[in-house]
């Protein structure tokens, strides 16, 4: 088996917490710079104003860390990492440190699971968390894999990547219309109405490549991490209560 064994003892809520939260912040911190290029690739070239002026050009993921490295300074592509920090650790240490309760409420007897409201941030976790749970389920009632490393990471890729594809039209329009100059946009719904206009179905899954890099290897990093914080921390709390 590779990694910690997994716990005799479910693990408390407490140690889905602190475990997520910091398996978030620690996937955050290592992909954030992932996140920063696929923001400007979205945006590049959406200004009409920028493209009458020479601008600054982004090819790739690569080319575009680099690049704004080179001309903005080696820090930037961590620009707001603090605050991502902080949302991780509030807001990650929640959404996944209660999703098994949650789940073990309202679903005993595994019946169907319903999907939230269509936002971003509801579409986005809703699949992260049920596509990693449901690839997770089958691996191991089919004995193809055990509850180790290998399975949680195959988990969380495919997490990453439905993610990605369900994701991706939603957060497109939403970072060109948060981006752009006041009154080009009317609402998300114009904005949107625009882009299938002026470039065609397409645009939405702009900048697909860097997003799928971006939550691919968060998830990994994350679920990961998460997995084997559970159950280091169990092993930690079993033995400070223990006797001897």
């Amino acid at each position: 088996m590779v990694g910690l064994k997994p716990s005799e003892v479910p693990p408390t809520t407490a140690v889905k917490f602190l475990g997520a939260g910091t398996a978030a912040c620690f996937a955050d911190l290592l992909t954030f710079p992932l996140d920063t290029a696929k923001v400007r690739l979205q945006i590049q070239g959406e200004n009409p104003v920028a493209l009458a002026a020479p601008s600054v050009q982004y090819r790739g993921v690569l080319g575009t860390i680099l690049t704004m490295v080179r001309t903005e300074g080696p820090r930037s592509p961590y620009n707001g990492l603090v605050a991502g920090l902080q949302r991780q650790m509030s807001f990650a240490s929640i959404r996944i440190g209660l999703y098994d309760s949650v789940k073990q409420f309202y679903t005993p007897k595994g019946a169907d699971r319903t999907l939230p409201n269509i936002t971003r941030n509801a579409i986005v976790n809703c699949a992260e968390m049920v596509t990693y749970d449901i690839i997770k389920e089958k691996l191991l009632d089919s004995h193809l894999l055990t509850d180790d490393f290998p399975c949680h990471f195959v988990s969380a890729f495919g997490a990453g990547f439905c993610a990605t594809v369900v994701a991706s039209p939603v957060d497109v329009v939403k970072t060109r219309y948060m981006n752009s100059p006041p009154g080009q946009y009317l609402s998300p719904l114009d904005c949107m109405l625009k882009m299938v206009a002026q470039e065609g179905p397409t645009a939405f899954y702009k900048g697909f490549t860097p997003s799928f890099l971006r939550l691919g290897s968060w998830n990994v990093m994350m679920f990961v991490t998460y997995e084997q914080l559970k159950r280091a921390l169990m092993k930690v709390q079993m033995f400070r209560e223990s006797p001897f």
